[in-house]
């Protein structure tokens, strides 16, 4: 790479993150998936000055960060640093990706199938307020590396950004989640947070289960979470596809 990665520095201000807060995001999703590394600012500055790709294990802790694959983060979709690891001191060498998207390690085995792809979020809530039940509604982006699972809404989708944080184990995924309300919605931008559990079947096309977590008279509240696979792909022009409001039905 020779050109700026504006793609990745989009991404970053548009969670916020400042160069240092993106590095120490990436440490700790390191951490999370079993595969520590040592990303800095001047990382993240190389990544976006185009001077440098992610080798495998920091490509994975980045899109853990940032919900996104690779391809959509300004990067080549089937090619990987090797020989150096961004922090300096090692030749450049890039060659194609030909092996599945989750890289087998001893740390971590290779799953019975890859879950990763874009899918339909659907979960009910009882609004004490309102005395209703109301259906939460996502297209998100859904990745897989070894156990982990990293699921990010798309911004079409809703004016309620979510994101979810799971781990694999069998068919049972196990994690949290954290919802922001709309600021101009009924919730006033409020911040929702809590943690899930739902079973996969045996056909990897839909995920069934519930989620608990705080209201907002601080009770605990429960009800049905599902996800419903869409499609495989996590292209561009398949994330363009469903970053729309999901119809109800």
């Amino acid at each position: 790479m020779t050109a700026p990665n504006i793609t990745l520095q989009n991404v970053r201000r548009s969670l916020g993150l400042s160069q240092d807060d993106m590095a120490r995001a990436i440490r700790a999703a390191g951490g999370q998936i079993g595969e520590p590394n040592e990303v800095s600012k001047r990382t993240v500055q190389r990544w976006e000055a185009g001077a440098v790709v992610p080798i495998q294990r920091l490509a994975r802790a980045l899109e853990r960060v940032t919900g996104l694959p690779m391809s959509q983060l300004g990067f080549g979709p089937r090619e990987v640093l090797v020989g150096d690891d961004g922090l300096g001191g090692h030749d450049v060498q890039v060659k194609p990706i030909t092996a599945p998207d989750v890289v087998p390690t001893a740390a971590s085995p290779a799953p019975r199938a890859n879950l990763s792809g874009i899918w339909l979020s659907r979960y009910e809530y009882f609004s004490s307020g309102r005395n209703l039940t109301f259906t939460g509604l996502h297209y998100v982006t859904l990745l897989q590396h070894g156990d982990r699972l990293t699921v990010r809404s798309l911004p079409g989708s809703s004016d309620s950004p979510l994101s979810m944080d799971l781990t694999l184990d069998g068919n049972v995924i196990t994690g949290t989640w954290v919802e922001q309300t709309a600021a101009d919605g009924y919730y006033r931008g409020a911040r929702y947070h809590g943690a899930i559990q739902m079973l996969v079947e045996p056909t990897g096309r839909r995920m069934v289960g519930k989620w608990v977590g705080f209201g907002a008279e601080m009770d605990v509240n429960t009800g049905p979470w599902e996800l419903v696979f869409q499609e495989s792909s996590t292209s561009k022009s398949a994330m363009e596809r469903y970053n729309r409001p999901p119809e109800v039905g």
